[in-house]
């Protein structure tokens, strides 16, 4: 099967309804299991995260051809400080203290492999950046989003490829 939908950054892949969904094709930098502390989990303080990627791959430079995907899904790591064994650093993933061009090319690279009039949905938390200086990382204008979490802190912007 073709694959319409790509995910670079599919983490243990929580946001989707079915994580094993075919029509996309699910990647990340890691592929691990790993044990990280989380004492609001099990009696014993602990949690395990799966990330199993169809295929590795770094978002910063897809090894796709232009104009492959109808959709992406970017939901980049959004944490610059978090211990190297913490639960959040684990889920998420974190940025390098070079994250601005590390975005940037994110971006560039999700625009690149979607098609004419594709869409990308991005998923943000600001507790550490705000979304307004991670916007800055793309000059493609979004077309709406919608805040959501506890604190309203996670954004859910849709873009359309120009």
């Amino acid at each position: 099967m073709t694959h319409l939908v790509l995910d670079p950054c599919c983490g243990g892949r929580m946001m989707w309804f079915n994580p094993q969904d075919q029509r996309c094709l699910f990647g990340d930098m890691r592929h691990e299991s790993l044990i990280v502390t989380d004492r609001t989990h099990k009696d014993d303080g602990t949690r395990a995260i799966h990330v199993h990627p169809d295929m590795q791959m770094d978002f910063r430079a897809l090894p796709f051809p232009d104009n492959t995907f109808y959709h992406v899904a970017f939901d980049p790591p959004h944490l610059v400080r978090a211990g190297k064994r913490s639960w959040m650093a684990a889920k998420y993933g974190k940025l390098g203290d070079d994250w601005r061009e590390d975005l940037r090319l994110g971006f560039a690279e999700c625009f690149r492999v979607l098609r004419p009039h594709g869409t990308l949905n991005f998923k943000w938390n600001e507790t550490q950046i705000p979304v307004r200086d991670v916007l800055a990382c793309t000059d493609v204008l979004p077309l709406y989003g919608h805040r959501s979490g506890r604190l309203n802190k996670t954004h859910w912007i849709t873009f359309i490829k120009p």
